[in-house]
């Protein structure tokens, strides 16, 4: 990849592990692992839907393609523990056309996954955040007209202003602070959408 990986993201670079994370219990298991932890997939299991022993198998297709590994023991060393094998994953759309297919399935599972993010915060979490927190909460919908070369620098630049947050030290946080999540959407548009006097 060309771009810094200042977030300290996985790199997903094989088209079989992007087919492999391509589905939707191997995503909940890895942003579960990512959010909360190490895990048996006992644990693991109500969360992501689907059977301990389904959620196991599911968890060592995951780890052969590295995207997982096995954690430290708990207090019960029969369980096997489960952690993500980083705080994030990143790729992008490779050139070759199996690539491209891996990439573009994998990029629809995602936004699929994360589209009812918005309309579950406002009924469940909004209501309950005090009015500083809701104040600061929102969306962004902005059109900009940029060469592809523009839209990398923009994503580049606003890595840049979270790695330091994303990659500091759990005790160097401040008391008052809570996980907040960024949904960052760039949706270049289609040759036919370009209308209109910034066309």
């Amino acid at each position: 990849m060309d771009r810094d990986n200042r977030l300290g993201d996985l790199e997903i670079t094989d088209p079989k592990a992007m087919r492999a994370l391509a589905h939707p219990v191997r995503l909940a298991i890895l942003e579960r692992l990512q959010r909360h932890g190490p895990a048996t997939a006992t644990q693991l299991s109500p969360h992501v839907g689907a059977t301990p022993s389904v959620t196991s198998w599911h968890l060592r297709h995951l780890a052969g393609f590295a995207l997982v590994r096995d954690a430290e023991a708990g207090t019960d060393r029969r369980e096997r523990r489960w952690e993500a094998a980083a705080r994030g994953f990143r790729f992008e759309i490779p050139e070759d056309a199996e690539g491209e297919s891996a990439a573009r399935v994998l990029s629809r599972e995602m936004f699929v996954r994360s589209a009812d993010l918005p309309l579950r915060w406002i009924a469940e979490t909004e209501p309950g955040l005090d009015p500083k927190w809701r104040r600061l909460a929102g969306l962004t919908n902005t059109r900009v007209m940029v060469s592809a070369e523009e839209l990398a620098a923009i994503e580049d630049a606003i890595e840049s202003v979270l790695a330091p947050y994303v990659m500091r030290d759990p005790e160097e946080r401040p008391g008052d602070a809570r996980g907040v999540r960024f949904l960052r959407y760039h949706l270049p548009e289609g040759a036919d959408e370009q209308t209109g006097e910034n066309a």
